[in-house]
């Protein structure tokens, strides 16, 4: 079974990407805002906001890749709304294949794609002056945050996709995911924000999420701020694949 699992998603999977390669647009889209932030940030606000030593490039960057996921997965909604009423799914399911693997070949999708996304604004952080000594091992780990990241915001976009009733629907509810990183220390250091504000910034969870980053790339400890952000990363997940495939389960009865 799992075989047949692994070998439908890779043929679905290949269908996908082949979709994504055909407009590239999407994912030159998907990093065209997060880099127009991060050029805005440090050219024009930079000057004004004081994060001590760390140069705010650098300190900026964790939160604006947060961003070009939060972004990137509006796609993802928008592909599988495309897919549901184009009646795909009807066709998929008069085929001997595993039905979890439609789902799952759009979640990969969307994963390459943010991957992609990823990388284009860090080398724009670079040509920008983003320095880091980190070592292979905190690359290594920053990396499987934003993959964790990537896979729960994503299972959440599957869920609006199946649900939404419009083209708009589907791709806006990553708005407030978008908005999120605003209302956290992704920008400024929380504690220059007013006391209610503060309160809810330092605990909702983009503030450890870019945190854990941005510890991991000055090579500082990083302490219970990356247990945190994976405890955070790791219940959206699960929450959002339970929800996701309950409401494509409804979808297909």
């Amino acid at each position: 079974m799992s075989g047949h699992f692994l070998g439908d998603t890779a043929v679905l999977l290949g269908r996908s990407l082949r979709h994504v390669t055909r407009s590239v647009d999407t994912i030159v889209t998907t990093a065209i805002t997060p880099i127009a932030m991060l050029l805005l940030f440090v050219y024009v606000f930079g000057g004004a906001i004081d994060t001590g030593p760390v140069s705010y490039v650098n300190y900026l960057l964790p939160g604006i890749l947060l961003i070009t996921v939060a972004s990137g997965i509006a796609y993802t909604a928008f592909r599988l709304f495309l897919d549901m009423k184009s009646g795909i799914f009807e066709r998929f399911q008069s085929m001997p294949i595993a039905r979890s693997s439609v789902l799952w070949a759009h979640v990969l999708t969307s994963l390459v794609a943010n991957l992609i996304s990823l990388v284009v604004v860090v080398l724009v952080a670079l040509l920008m002056g983003f320095r880091s000594g980190a070592g292979v091992a905190a690359w290594l780990a920053v990396a499987g945050i934003l993959i964790l990241f990537t896979l729960a915001l994503t299972w959440l976009a599957v869920i609006a996709g199946l649900s939404a009733k419009s083209v708009d629907g589907a791709s806006a509810f990553s708005y407030p995911l978008i908005f999120l990183p605003f209302v956290s220390s992704a920008f400024v250091p929380t504690g220059t924000m007013p006391g209610p504000v503060r309160a809810f910034a330092e605990h909702q969870p983009v503030t450890s999420i870019v945190n854990a980053i941005r510890d991991l790339y000055a090579q500082q400890p990083v302490g219970t701020d990356i247990w945190v952000a994976l405890a955070w990363c790791a219940g959206i997940l699960v929450v959002a694949y339970a929800f996701a495939m309950n409401t494509y389960r409804r979808k297909i009865a």
